[in-house]
């Protein structure tokens, strides 16, 4: 078996449609995963237990930012604990899967995808034979806004799997866990070695967010938006010339500033 350093813990982001078998898969993985790492305790993140908390297990959408709050706190408190953390969540949007990463990105932790990718059809069967089955318009909606793995780098599934076409499925995890564990032995390596700097993932995200809100708050001005396609290159520049480098957050939109300012030939009185 590969050991990790330090014995890491870990957070791993289930992500699929409502009725496709992710509790399932998320009860056998933690079973699976508290028999391989015996020395790690193993904790199962479900909003729906908090939501029942808050809404009485009605969905109320104006409560919905509470119980994402809610939710991503308590997923931070299990990895501070050196839990493993499985996210049983829909995190049908990347900015969901985001969040998630961002907060084993200052805990310097492992971040594992894997998309439970159960086709519409079989959900909706699956989700007749539920005890509290959701709307079906509501299943097809979050199937058309589902956001796919295609924009950033980070985004990207360890693993895909239909539930319906697995025949075994404690094997299929079996396999998974020898793919993270090989996973986390290559980055822990590339960490000693220093090929790769801890923060840089943290450091172009915070490059790229920062960068596209500045530059959105500009062109709000009619002035500067007479310059959008200028700016918007400029940024592409900015961005390149920057990446993995170590900016902390201030420093980012300081030194953005002046870059504009500098290429656009005026003064910036714009801030964020």
């Amino acid at each position: 078996m590969i050991k990790f350093l330090n014995n890491q813990n870990f957070l791993i982001c289930l992500v699929g449609l409502p009725a496709s078998g992710k509790s399932t898969f998320a009860d056998k993985l933690k079973i699976a995963l508290k028999k391989k790492f015996n020395n790690l305790d193993v904790v199962i993140i479900d909003p729906d237990i908090i939501r029942k908390k808050l809404t009485l297990d009605k969905f109320d959408h104006e409560k919905e930012h509470i119980v994402r709050a809610e939710n991503l706190k308590i997923i931070r408190e299990e990895l501070e604990k050196g839990h493993i953390v499985i996210s049983d969540d829909l995190n049908y949007y990347s900015s969901m899967r985001h969040d998630l990463k961002n907060i084993t990105d200052t805990l310097n932790l492992n971040f594992f995808i894997i998309y439970i990718a159960t086709s519409i059809g079989t959900c909706l069967k699956w989700n007749k034979e539920r005890d509290k089955p959701i709307p079906n318009k509501v299943l097809k909606k979050i199937h058309e806004r589902f956001d796919k793995f295609n924009k950033y780098n980070w985004d990207f599934p360890i693993a895909k799997y239909d539930i319906s076409k697995i025949s075994d499925l404690n094997l299929v995890i079996e396999e998974l866990l020898d793919r993270i564990e090989l996973k986390m032995a290559f980055l822990n390596q590339e960490l000693k070695t220093g090929k790769i700097k801890i923060f840089s993932n943290v450091n172009n995200e915070n490059l790229d967010k920062i960068t596209r809100i500045y530059v959105g708050k500009l062109l709000h001005n009619p002035s500067f938006f007479l310059l959008k396609k200028r700016i918007i290159e400029l940024r592409k520049i900015f961005m390149k010339q920057n990446k993995n480098k170590a900016l902390r957050e201030p420093e980012i939109l300081k030194s953005f500033k002046n870059f504009l300012e500098k290429n656009l030939k005026l003064k910036i009185y714009q801030n964020l």
